[in-house]
């Protein structure tokens, strides 16, 4: 089975989901279904810092970052308990949103190692003949079935309840661009290095 909306479908479905009032009432269900719901996190929620990302899984900036950046701050901090990470979407376009459910749809367990894939390879799926035959092959590398993936895709809810999260968070910290970092109350952007990260999060530390 293949999912293979039109992109004029694709845009109004994202578009519908934008449009839609801030209505939770089916968490429930999401919930039962297994996908993962609300903020991703990694490292210790004892950790002395929190820090929160927002990321488009087709901004290069952000796979500059994650590619490039990520692997040591990950080691250094997260994996140490010094920092806890925070991971939050951001759509803005159908194919984002399309990985972000897929990277979602196995759960909370895949999330992270979907996120690593598509950024890695996101000059390939995204630059495609067939964005959603690329992005379901890293989806059945994880090991989602095509039913499965097809359902989480055609999921009206799910897109909404990920759409209102983006929403509601972006207005609440004042997004502008991706990737956008908040550490200790403070916005930064940009795909930073390891040694200007670094800084960032020591200094947040020490305080």
């Amino acid at each position: 089975m293949t999912f293979t909306p039109t992109r004029r479908a694709a845009l109004a479905g994202v578009a519908a989901a934008l449009a839609a009032p801030a209505a939770f009432a089916q968490d429930a269900d999401l919930a039962a279904s297994g996908y993962a719901i609300g903020d991703m996190s990694i490292g210790s929620v004892d950790a002395p810092l929190t820090v929160t990302e927002y990321s488009s899984l087709t901004c290069p900036h952000c796979a500059t970052f994650h590619v490039n950046t990520w692997p040591a701050i990950k080691e250094q901090y997260v994996d140490t308990g010094r920092v806890r990470f925070v991971f939050r979407e951001v759509y803005f376009d159908q194919y984002g949103l399309w990985a972000s459910m897929i990277s979602r749809c196995g759960g909370e367990g895949p999330f992270f190692g979907y996120v690593d894939t598509f950024f890695k390879r996101q000059r390939e799926w995204s630059r495609a003949d067939d964005v959603v035959s690329e992005m379901q092959r890293i989806g059945r590398l994880g090991g989602l079935s095509p039913e499965r993936m097809q359902t989480c895709l055609t999921d009206e809810a799910f897109m909404r309840r990920l759409v209102e999260d983006y929403q509601r968070n972006a207005e609440a910290d004042n997004l502008r661009s991706t990737p956008t970092f908040i550490i200790d109350g403070a916005s930064h952007s940009g795909a930073m290095g390891v040694q200007e990260f670094s800084a960032l999060l020591d200094a947040a530390l020490a305080d």
